[in-house]
């Protein structure tokens, strides 16, 4: 019985260490993700933006 305790915790903690990385891996995932989201949503806000304004401009003008 004795002999078979270091192997359980030698398994047990090699699990931990997996685990661990495995939830790391997900949580780098998640924010490379989360970046590319608010990114594309940044640009196209912008461009939105940007093309609403010159809208209003280009009306403003035809109306002088």
């Amino acid at each position: 019985m004795s002999k078979l305790v270091p192997l359980f915790a030698l398994l047990v903690l090699s699990g931990c260490a997996d685990l661990k990385h495995a939830g790391q891996d997900i949580g780098h995932a998640t924010k490379k993700t989360t970046t590319a989201i608010g990114h594309a949503t940044r640009d196209a806000t912008r461009e939105i933006g940007h093309a609403s304004r010159d809208a209003v401009k280009s009306v403003k003008e035809e109306l002088e």
